[in-house]
């Protein structure tokens, strides 16, 4: 893996281990020369995990769309700034630019971006790892919730299997390197049902 996209929030959230985690796994990036591809902002965890990466002598390319340069003041000390126009044009080439994606503490936003990525895998647009750095046990309903719509029949074990998921960013990095993805299509033949 040459760069990860990192996913999460534009604030800070109320505990400290957030801000904390963000810089070790920019830091963690950097140590290991793997490039980090972010939102591009200088705020909240977004502007954590980029420093800590810039500060361990690593690269940061960010990615910001041109509406957002002045709600999430841009970054300027990043390696590269790629401007783009629209949230969905951001996806798109964080997704062009990264050979995997971890997903931090964040709200809609974050969620969104890490839904997006998984239906992409799903559906066989890309075979990247994508995973949780499960911090504080941030994410422990929304796995709870994933298994949920696996036991009701709306989700395939097999794509349940695609989120890695670890509290650990040394761990999550060696899941993500093992990383195999499924061969099992998303679409059931007219015959198996």
């Amino acid at each position: 893996m040459k760069r990860i996209t990192v996913f999460c929030a534009s604030s800070f959230g109320t505990e400290k281990i957030y801000e904390e985690q963000a810089i070790l796994v920019g830091k963690t990036l950097a140590e290991q020369n793997i490039e980090l591809v972010y939102g591009g902002a200088n705020v909240g965890l977004m502007g954590a995990v980029a420093d800590g990466a810039l500060n361990a002598g690593g690269k940061v390319i960010g990615v910001l769309p041109n509406f957002l340069r002045s709600k999430e003041i841009a970054h300027l000390g990043l390696t590269e700034l790629v401007l783009v126009e629209s949230m969905h044009e951001r996806k798109t080439k964080m997704n062009d630019l990264c050979d995997g994606v971890i997903a931090l503490p964040g709200g809609f936003g974050t969620l969104e971006e890490l839904f997006e990525m998984l239906t992409w895998a799903q559906l066989g647009l890309h075979k990247k790892p994508i995973a949780i750095l499960n911090i504080n046990g941030f994410y422990d309903s929304l796995i709870a919730l994933l298994q949920t719509m696996t036991e009701q029949g709306l989700l395939k074990d097999v794509n349940q299997k695609m989120l890695l998921v670890s509290d650990s960013i040394d761990d999550l990095l060696e899941k993500m390197r093992n990383y195999v993805p499924p061969t099992v299509g998303k679409w059931i033949d007219k015959a198996q049902s």
